[in-house]
């Protein structure tokens, strides 16, 4: 039997990409998953998904930097589950727009872009935690990013901050028996990246690499299972890159 098996994971950024790719492997499994994300039908319609091939799933709104919200919708997937044993903090902003020079991005832009990448990992945290402590085996998982080690944008110190949050958070929590890792993901390609990214891009950031080749949405699904188990029962406060290699040294 799975470790997963009657066990309850709450991934933000739920309804698509990354974090619609956790909640599915995590409810095939055998985990609970709740699948939190602004667009409270995007979340819906992807626990759909997962409960329409045979797994448990619900999906709910809310957005992460709303306090009250996130402590309704902890408490109430604790309630209904017993607690929460995972929670992965996915939900990020991320576009061509917040790459761009912060003295072109402006104040505001830079302020939504932190309210969202990095205090909406201390919000949701600071939410789950009373649910999580004590749980034999909890632990929280945050999505940082390769461009954290890079340098040069407000979307990679955005992101550097969450490296630094995980590390934080593993002092505060290890108390109470949970684990804080990250993921740092270098270029995946992921359906939307393949119909965005110029080919000149992905050439340049491949070049860089030191494992030729693809990386995949896959990739960072078996980084997080990882992680998230009892594999990983040694490991807290760290970011594992899962970069081909491309920032290696840094």
């Amino acid at each position: 039997m799975s470790e997963w098996q009657g066990r309850t994971a709450v991934v933000t950024g739920g309804g698509r990409g990354f974090g619609k790719a956790f909640g599915t492997a995590l409810a095939g499994e055998g985990a609970h998953v709740v699948l939190v994300d602004i667009d409270a039908g995007e979340a819906e319609a992807a626990a759909a998904e997962i409960c329409a091939s045979g797994g448990s799933a619900e999906g709910m709104g809310g957005d992460v930097t709303d306090e009250a919200r996130m402590a309704e919708v902890m408490a109430q997937a604790a309630k209904t589950h017993g607690g929460i044993d995972l929670l992965v903090n996915n939900a990020g902003l991320h576009s061509d727009e917040y790459g761009q020079p912060i003295l072109k991005m402006g104040l505001a832009k830079v302020r939504r872009l932190f309210e969202v990448n990095v205090l909406g990992v201390v919000c949701c945290t600071l939410a789950a935690h009373p649910h999580m402590k004590g749980r034999a085996g909890a632990s929280i998982v945050n999505i940082s990013s390769s461009a954290a080690h890079m340098g040069g944008s407000a979307y990679g110190d955005s992101k550097l901050a969450v490296a630094g949050l995980t590390i934080t958070f593993a002092r505060e929590l290890g108390v109470d028996g949970i684990r804080v890792n990250a993921i740092s993901p270098g270029l995946m390609l992921t359906d939307t990246i393949r119909k965005e990214l110029p080919e000149a891009t992905k050439a340049r950031v491949q070049a860089m690499q030191l494992i030729a080749g693809d990386g995949l949405e896959e990739d960072i699904v078996e980084a997080l299972l990882y992680l998230a188990s009892k594999k990983a029962r040694f490991v807290t406060g760290e970011t594992l890159r899962v970069t081909g290699g491309m920032a290696a040294g840094v």
